[in-house]
């Protein structure tokens, strides 16, 4: 999504970055937000690197910050939405993670292999189940066409989302291309709504620029969930990742040693995440194996993977669910 806030890359898809004209033509989705008199607030407009979200507020009073889970689609053996869970995932996130913010229908959330109805439904489900209990419910809304996700867009402000987010479309696209701290030049004066950056990439001397120049008018999130420690070194706001569907409450208990100086105790939480996404990315990691992981720790069916995606094997199961009960701290 010039983006796609909430979203979860692995740390091996090839980055690839998007002019500033595809930007701003992506981002065109976020001025629909002012039509419905939202009062814009610091906190949401993103851009992902790989495949760049953007995200933009809306009319939540409180700032964005902490782990914004990239939430999974829950579906039906047969591969239909099943909405009929999203209460009770979102109860656990809150009392089980203490993850009170969601990025929906991006990357993790099989987004782009949902039709518009199906997004609209999950959005819509969220936000009502979310209602005084989620603090941000960020709608993803990038599609490979810009009527789409202007459509997509007006759906979550009526709605009443904290946010959008929308990749840029990254099937046509320009070849020019800029980096993500070069992109935030000015960017205020062209697009008033723009809230900030979710930053899915290694590259930390980018990411260190982007928040050397912009941390007092951007909010800065990072997307590699297994580095996050280095980023919050760096001066990240918060992050967005798929682990924080299950790992969320090690992440917080990290997020707070980290808050009080008490970098050894930090960076054992941040070890014990990558303990366990080394041992999966081994196996082969995505989202249907993603689905698999939800399912067994949270004990809500999230359903198999919408095709072309398989299910992840017995064998993935039960070797990612003894290493996640090995898994101390």
């Amino acid at each position: 999504m010039l983006f796609s806030l909430g979203w979860s890359c692995s740390p091996n898809v090839q980055i690839s970055l998007f002019s500033r004209e595809l930007m701003l033509c992506a981002v065109s989705v976020i001025s629909i937000l002012r039509v419905l008199g939202a009062k814009p607030v610091r906190k949401q407009l993103c851009i992902n690197r790989t495949h760049s979200p953007l995200c933009c507020s809306m009319a939540s009073p409180k700032r964005l910050q902490g782990l914004i889970a990239a939430t999974i689609t829950p579906m039906t053996p047969d591969g239909e939405i099943n909405l009929s869970v999203i209460g009770q995932y979102v109860d656990y996130l809150v009392k089980e993670q203490g993850v009170k913010n969601v990025f929906v229908n991006g990357t993790t959330g099989e987004g782009l292999a949902l039709s518009t109805q199906e997004r609209k439904q999950l959005a819509e489900e969220w936000v009502t189940k979310g209602k005084n209990k989620l603090d941000h419910v960020i709608i993803h809304v990038g599609a490979l066409s810009l009527p789409e996700a202007k459509e997509l867009a007006k759906h979550a402000a009526a709605i009443g989302a904290s946010g959008i987010a929308g990749i840029a479309p990254f099937f046509f696209k320009p070849t020019n291309k800029v980096r993500v701290e070069e992109l935030l030049d000015g960017i205020k004066e062209q697009i008033p709504t723009f809230q900030g950056v979710k930053f899915s990439d290694t590259d930390l001397l980018d990411f260190a620029q982007c928040v050397k120049n912009h941390k007092e008018q951007f909010v800065l999130l990072y997307g590699v969930d297994e580095h996050l420690l280095s980023a919050l070194a760096m001066g990240a706001s918060g992050a967005v990742g798929s682990t924080y569907n299950y790992l969320g409450k090690k992440n917080n208990l990290m997020l707070e040693a980290f808050a009080k100086q008490d970098l050894t105790l930090a960076q054992q939480y941040q070890f014990c995440t990558g303990e366990f996404l080394s041992f999966v990315f081994k196996l082969g990691f995505g989202v249907a194996q993603t689905k698999a992981v939800m399912t067994f720790t949270s004990g809500i069916p999230m359903g198999p993977p919408r095709l072309p995606l398989l299910s992840a094997s017995v064998d993935f199961i039960e070797k990612a669910k003894a290493k996640m009960a090995s898994l101390i701290l």
